[in-house]
């Protein structure tokens, strides 16, 4: 298979990814690890490792994104924001990144730290937009780009049609793909992908999949996702609310359901938002083998 995203969606094979954030203290390292090395035996396509607000996890990015280049057989793709960054310290990651063998680099313009509905203030010597950032990446070597897509719009996003052209405008400046914030309705990601085709642009649209374990997760997805969670899905889970296992059971099954609608619909494959964890993902995978072939 190709060392690129881009190569692993031409061939024509649905992709199959995992999210991770870079732990904070030892014990999340080691959960981290158990739940990568875990997932590892399912060969995914890629994995990613997030970038905090701010680039408050930098340096934890940059550590474990190198460490799965190096010390794993899968293939990285490098989480990379704008916020309080100079270029000068983007092209350095960037340099770090290439000289671990790490040539996939998700751009994100990311939020202002500490608040993400604050006003959003760019570095002195950095950059604006995150077309910005596609064009600097581009730019710094070679490397194959995704970007941040919404379903349910960007927050900043003034309208449906405003946020779509801002995502093909990030795509001509020269990504490869995108994948999406998590989303719980086939639909929103179905208008979605009409919206940017109707612009004229065919840049391959990962959705990104969370699934409900907990009753807490719904009431963090609109943190998570910049979108409300769909009152008639929240009804179906307050109807079993008490028993915990009954959520979890009830998560799995809807998120199984989600991701085999996708494929069916011609999503170019799933990338699955893990928290770290690597229980629940393995059973909708291995749900989505039983019904779809994967």
């Amino acid at each position: 298979m190709g060392r690129t995203i881009a190569a692993r969606l031409r061939s024509g094979e649905p992709s199959f990814s995992f999210e991770f954030f870079p732990p904070r203290d030892a014990a999340a390292e080691r959960q981290l690890w158990q739940a990568l090395r875990e997932l590892e035996r399912l060969r995914p396509s890629f994995v990613s490792v997030t970038y905090g607000a701010g680039g408050t996890t930098r340096e934890g990015t940059v550590r474990v994104t190198e460490r799965i280049a190096t010390d794993t057989t899968m293939l990285p793709l490098a989480h990379l924001t704008a916020v309080n960054h100079s270029r000068a310290e983007l092209r350095h990651v960037l340099g770090r990144f290439a000289a671990a063998g790490v040539h996939n680099v998700l751009t994100i313009r990311g939020d202002p730290p500490g608040d993400p509905q604050a006003e959003w203030v760019k570095h002195p010597d950095g950059l604006a937009y995150a077309e910005d950032l596609v064009r600097l990446v581009k730019a710094s070597g070679d490397f194959c780009v995704g970007v941040a897509a919404f379903p349910y719009k960007h927050p900043r996003s003034p309208d449906f049609a405003s946020d779509a052209q801002y995502l093909v405008r990030k795509m001509r400046a020269g990504a490869d793909f995108a994948i999406t914030q998590m989303f719980f309705v086939v639909e929103d990601y179905l208008r979605l992908r009409d919206r940017v085709s109707a612009l004229g642009c065919d840049v391959p649209i990962i959705p990104g999949i969370m699934p409900v374990t907990t009753m807490r997760t719904i009431e963090r997805s609109a943190q998570l996702s910049g979108a409300p969670f769909p009152s008639k899905l929240r009804d179906r889970f307050e109807s079993v609310a008490e028993d915990p296992a009954a959520v979890r059971a009830m998560g799995i099954e809807q998120a199984s359901e989600l991701c085999q609608r996708l494929l069916r619909e011609g999503a170019p494959g799933i990338h699955f938002i893990t928290l770290n964890r690597s229980t629940a993902t393995r059973e909708i995978w291995s749900n989505l083998q039983a019904r779809v072939g994967v």
